[in-house]
């Protein structure tokens, strides 16, 4: 794993890039006044509610709220990681990402460089097979099996489905002058695209079939699954792992879903990818397959990054719900509130290739819609192997059930699981205890914070991060506001803002993106970006209003002191020398 990019770097690359340019060449802006507005691409919307300003390089919807800088945008937008946006931008801007040293080991630059020659040699190879598919000998047997399995030619395309020729030596051949390019030959066997056999005999790893390219989630091929056409052999056969690949870290499919759905609101899991490419000739463009093996982990996360919604497509015989039962098993940390894994069991005889073609698009949906919930899927399943009719029949059901749902993240979730649980093992009084546990466990003592007063309508702190997130100069330009004083006093927020005040002042060149960039792993980022998005007033007098705010805090600051001085002066033990001073202190004030 490489090391970190460094801040400085993000911070820098933020400044370089125009946040106008990169959404406008994804999503076509007009201008607004002093800001540039746009349908929202992150919901659907008639009238333009998405505001980017150029000043501030940053986004705001004030229909959905979706907000950010401009690698919040391509994170949401092109459907990337953290480190993915930071690489794309900083390719579009003609930069180069540094690391900093870690632990690991990182890869150097000659080991990038051979990464993208990897990647471009399966690119070329896909380019090939898709050839070969026109142009093989047998060319027309291959095109009349896909016409027979109901394939488009625009799915064809849209999928770069290929052929794999009858030969030995097609790939080897084309790419490694049949094995005297050493260097490529070299890159082949590591692709696992040519083997080698005991006699060191060279050939090609596919041979007549039919070639599906398998794509990462920045849509580059790493690796191929072939499909047998007639004759014996394993029915698919899928590339083995390599450098590009790990089978239990993609999806066949998630590159073309998150690119066909900008708002994916579920992703469907099939078995195959027959089923996969079949689906989206009908319309359905969210369907994924695992590469062979079960649902993952990996596979789990990566899916909820992109959706809210899960759906598991088995056959409705035992392998199939053994398969559910894995998905569920790996599913269960992942599922958070808000988050839905569901299953759908087709009848015997029947996959989503053959059912799509029997009932359409509309009647396959509204079975989706039936999907089984996570809920009822784990106590039936538990249900039909263990007998509730015994005590030690339900000592043993929630024995191997218990552990599973406390496995779930999401509270309610979680305890809506258990509270089922113990009605299935009789206990009917579980709610009423674990509420009565949860009023006791709230009656402890607690801190009260200092409240404003409750004629102020607007509360100082806020409206001091809403100037600094609008102006971070302001920090700089008025150095005599110093909120490290007033920490400790007490006040809701203020050491959020005492955060953000020394950001501003520690950085001098500081814009609104930098500053929330800054702050994207604060655990108050979502409140910033929401502050954010709340207009300020026309002809507002920024710098007047920061000073005021301050100098409001600093009086309930000593409001709160006094108060409390007082009320400890009428103490036995009374106030040291220094209390007494300051107390003598604050009522001049007043």
């Amino acid at each position: 794993m490489a090391g970190r990019i460094p801040q400085d770097f993000i911070e820098d690359l933020i400044t370089r890039a125009d946040i106008v340019d990169i959404i406008d060449s994804r999503v076509k802006l007009k201008k607004a006044g002093r800001n540039h507005q746009a349908c929202c691409p992150f919901h659907n919307e008639k009238t333009p509610s998405f505001s980017v300003s150029q000043e501030k390089q940053f986004y705001y919807c004030f229909g959905c709220g979706a907000k950010g800088n401009v690698i919040s945008f391509l994170m949401e937008y092109d459907r990337l990681e953290f480190v993915e946006a930071v690489e794309e931008l900083a390719k579009e801007c003609g930069m180069t990402v540094p690391r900093t040293a870690s632990n690991a080991p990182s890869q150097s630059p000659q080991q990038k460089s051979e990464r993208e020659k990897d990647y471009q040699l399966m690119e070329e190879v896909t380019r090939y097979f898709q050839h070969q598919l026109k142009h093989a000998t047998n060319a027309p047997k291959v095109i009349e099996y896909l016409k027979s399995r109901g394939l488009s030619g625009d799915v064809v395309k849209f999928w770069d489905i290929g052929y794999a020729p009858d030969q030995w030596d097609g790939v080897l051949s084309t790419f490694a002058d049949g094995g005297k390019d050493k260097a490529k030959l070299k890159r082949l066997m590591t692709l696992k695209l040519v083997n080698e056999n005991d006699n060191q005999r060279r050939y090609d790893f596919f041979r007549d079939r039919v070639m599906f390219p398998i794509r990462d989630k920045r849509g580059r091929v790493v690796a191929f699954g072939g499909r047998i056409i007639e004759g014996d052999g394993p029915k698919y056969l899928n590339s083995p792992e390599t450098p590009i690949f790990h089978k239990g870290y993609e999806l066949y499919g998630l590159h073309q879903a998150r690119k066909e759905n900008r708002k994916l609101a579920r992703i469907l899991v099939v078995e195959g990818y027959m089923d996969v490419v079949a689906l989206s000739q009908f319309g359905i463009s969210y369907a994924v397959a695992a590469l062979g093996t079960a649902t993952t982990p990996e596979h789990i996360q990566m899916m909820f990054k992109s959706c809210n919604e899960i759906v598991c497509c088995y056959d409705g015989d035992r392998a199939g719900r053994e398969a559910a039962w894995r998905a569920l098993e790996n599913a269960l940390p992942y599922l958070k509130d808000g988050y839905a894994l569901k299953f759908l069991f087709l009848p015997d005889g029947e996959d989503p290739d053959t059912m799509i073609r029997k009932v359409g698009k509309d009647e396959f949906e509204q079975q989706l819609e039936k999907a089984v919930p996570v809920s009822t899927f784990f106590f039936d399943n538990l249900l039909g192997r263990h007998s509730l009719g015994s005590i030690e029949g339900k000592a043993a059901f929630k024995t191997e059930a218990q552990p599973l749902i406390e496995k779930i993240v999401g509270d309610n979730q979680r305890e809506m699981m258990l509270s089922q649980l113990h009605r299935y093992c009789g206990n009917r009084n579980y709610d009423h205890e674990k509420n009565v546990k949860d009023a006791n466990s709230q009656k402890r003592p607690r801190h009260t914070e200092y409240q404003a007063p409750s004629h102020i309508k607007q509360s100082p702190v806020r409206m001091m991060l809403r100037l600094l997130l609008d102006e971070p100069s302001l920090a700089n330009e008025y150095p005599r506001v110093q909120i490290t004083k007033l920490l400790g006093s007490g006040i809701n927020g203020i050491d959020v803002l005492s955060d953000v005040h020394s950001y501003c002042v520690a950085h001098p060149n500081a814009n609104t993106a930098s500053l929330i960039e800054a702050f994207r792993d604060h655990p108050h980022f979502q409140n910033l970006g929401k502050l954010l998005g709340s207009p300020l007033e026309e002809n507002l007098n920024l710098a007047a209003e920061y000073i005021a705010c301050f100098k409001k805090l600093l009086r309930w600051h000593f409001d709160a002191r006094l108060d409390e001085l007082t009320a400890r002066a009428n103490l036995p033990q009374g106030l040291t020398d220094n209390e007494q001073k300051e107390l003598q202190l604050l009522l001049q004030k007043r």
